[in-house]
Order: structure tokens, then C-alpha cells, then sequence
């Protein structure tokens, strides 16, 4: 596909060596449009930015990128947007530093589509990846588009709840739409490439560099309504992506843990700062007050008289029977449509515990 005249001349200004968002913005501010910025002199452009800078935005973009971008438009289910066109997220528009292009992979729509920030650790334990993707697949049933950044750990798990629901996932990278990282997640990508999205700044050809991927958080942040913190260490980067949400002026969710965990402290450590404690998606719904695809919220696992005596611990079907004087065959269709419905985890050994 031939790239049109007017995206070239976004791309050139894009990838101007040495022109940073700010400056971008900046001169877009003074002059209009890129197309007036490569109007301007180097004498008129070097009192806004670096004069090797300004020497470089008269150069021309290297043809191998154009022709790089025009290949890779072939491919039906990929765009380039500007800030200026109309599929450009508005939410975007509200943080101090949107990216002026996004390059995009699958759904266009999803990108205006109402959205919860999920993130937490890398190495989550099997109890957050259980509440990622329950989580998850509730906010997505319930209208909120999930978005994350394609790690493993809770951010995979996110993204399977969010295209298991009605308002799918978007994934944001910190490489280039032509490459998948990690690679354990190439089919995940296939997925959200169909029947989601996925997102990033980075021109094509990027690798996996290690300070594009805090950098990208601030789009994450910005795509959501709010954003949740699934099980999070004291170090994990998923709270940059909290503070960068909490700056945006957006809410904050945690999902507490157990006191012993170092996968919690960090989730304690947001909520004692003043993000609101979670215990079930429906706590986020409210708080968020979205309409949500005209359903109501769904009720809460409690009245489901069976949680009587499920408590919270792991326990075996044999003990819920012996507890509740339930049939084991009364007691596993009960078990099953919880399971099925998000409120309980089904655990190695045939232990059941409360998810939400």
C-alpha cells in the first residue's frame, strides 16, 4: 500500500533524529502542522530547538522506512494515526505527553472504547493470575475494554480475561508492531491482533529495549478510566504505571494479599498511599459509575449460600459436602457455575478457594 503524502510527511517529522515529544509539541504549537515545521528555515527553527536538531529536519526520511511502513500497511489489520486524526484516542489527549503517531494492530474502535488499566507482576503467583483474568473478564463483560502491556504473568492473564468478554483488550508494547515480546506470547499477540488490538509508539523495527517499557506505561495509564493493580512486589513496574494513572488523575485499584507475601507488599504498599481496596470487579464498576453496555452489575458471590461454608481457605469437596450436607454431585454443579462465573479457583489437588 502506498503510504499518502500526508502520513509521510507525520513520519518525517516522527522520526526526526534528536526531536523528542516535547519539542514536537512545541513546534506544533508554534507552526501548525509538520508540514509548516519543514516550511520554516533552520535559522527560524533553531529558536525552538537544537541547531543539530534543526539541521536534521531539513534531511529527508530514509526511504527504506517509508517503504518498510507501506509494506507493512498491506496487511489490512494494521494502521498508522496521527494525533490529528479522529481513531486517535481521546484519552490520550489528556495526558501531558501523548504520542503525536500511534502505530496499531487489529481494531481501531477499541481505542475509544471505555478502559481499565491492568498490570502486576511479571511472576505472579497462581492466585493473581487467577484474579487477573477474573477481574478481567468481568470489566470486560461489563462494557471496560482491558488494557495492558503484554508481559507474562498478570498482564497475560489480563488480556485472556479481557477477549474472553464483550469489550476485548489492548495490548501496548514497547517494540515495534513487527516484532512479539516476548515470544512465549507470539500466539496471545495472533489473538489480540484479530479480535482486539495493539498498540505502540515505537517505529517498526524496534526491539525489546529496557527504557522503552516504563516509557510506554504512560499509555496504559492514560488509555484507562482507572487502573488496577492485580499482585505487585514493592519493586515491580507496574506501580510506575499506578503513580503515572494517579498523575493523569485517574483511580487507582488493589487487590490486597496475604501479609507474608512479597507479591502483595506492593499492592499494600499503593493501597496505604490511598488506592482503593478491591475485593471484587464489582467494587471497581461502581466506583467508576460507567454505564456499562446497559447490564446491571452482577451480584455478589456472598449470596450464593454455599459461600457459608466455603470460607476462605483451600478446602476439598469432601469437606464442603460434609459442611454444607450437599450430594458431592449436588455440590459440583454448584462448583462448577462458580467456577465458570469467577468466584471460586479450582486448585491443584482438588482444593477450591474463594476468588472473589
Amino acid at each position: 500500500m502506498a503510504v499518502d503524502s500526508g502520513l509521510v510527511t507525520w513520519l518525517r517529522f516522527y522520526m526526526v533524529p534528536g526531536l523528542g515529544g516535547e519539542s514536537q509539541r512545541q513546534l506544533l504549537k508554534v507552526f501548525g502542522s509538520p508540514s509548516a515545521v519543514f516550511d520554516q528555515s533552520k535559522a527560524t527553527l533553531s529558536r525552538y530547538v537544537k541547531p543539530t536538531v534543526a539541521v536534521a529536519i531539513s534531511h529527508e526520511i530514509e526511504s527504506s522506512l517509508i517503504d518498510s511502513v507501506s509494506a507493512w500497511l498491506d496487511d489490512p489489520l494494521n494502521h498508522v494515526i496521527t494525533i490529528a486524526d479522529a481513531e486517535y484516542p481521546k484519552s490520550l489527549l489528556n495526558i501531558p505527553d501523548p504520542p503525536l503517531l500511534l502505530f496499531v494492530k487489529g481494531r481501531l474502535d477499541l481505542l475509544n472504547t471505555p478502559a481499565l488499566a491492568v498490570v502486576g507482576s511479571r511472576n505472579a503467583s497462581a492466585q493473581g493470575i487467577r484474579n487477573a483474568e477474573s477481574f478481567s473478564l468481568s470489566v470486560s463483560e461489563f462494557g471496560l475494554c482491558v488494557v495492558s502491556g503484554l508481559a507474562q504473568g498478570i498482564d497475560t492473564a489480563a488480556h485472556i480475561g479481557g477477549l474472553n468478554g464483550r469489550a476485548s483488550s489492548i495490548a501496548v508494547v514497547g517494540t515495534g508492531l513487527d516484532k512479539v515480546y516476548p515470544a512465549s506470547n507470539r500466539d496471545l499477540a495472533h489473538l489480540l491482533a484479530h479480535s482486539g488490538a495493539i498498540i505502540s509508539e515505537f517505529p517498526l523495527g524496534t526491539p525489546p529495549l529496557a527504557a522503552n517499557f516504563p516509557r510506554r506505561n504512560r499509555i496504559i495509564s492514560g488509555l484507562g478510566l482507572g487502573c488496577l493493580v492485580v499482585e505487585a512486589s514493592i519493586r515491580s513496574g507496574s506501580l510506575i504505571t499506578a503513580r503515572l494513572a494517579a498523575e493523569q488523575g485517574k483511580d487507582v485499584f488493589a487487590i490486597p494479599g496475604s501479609i507474608h507475601s512479597p507479591h502483595a507488599k506492593g499492592c499494600h504498599h499503593l493501597i496505604k498511599q490511598g488506592a482503593k481496596l478491591v475485593e471484587s470487579a464489582k467494587d471497581i464498576l461502581e466506583e467508576l459509575e460507567q454505564p456499562l453496555l446497559g447490564c446491571s452489575l452482577p451480584s455478589t458471590s456472598e449470596e450464593n449460600p454455599l459461600f457459608v461454608h466455603l470460607g476462605f481457605d483451600p478446602v476439598s469437596a469432601e469437606e464442603l459436602a460434609q459442611r454444607s450436607g450437599l450430594t458431592i454431585s449436588e455440590l459440583s454443579a454448584i462448583l462448577l457455575e462458580l467456577e465458570l462465573n469467577g468466584h471460586i479457583a479450582n486448585l491443584p489437588g482438588g482444593l477450591f478457594q474463594r476468588v472473589v
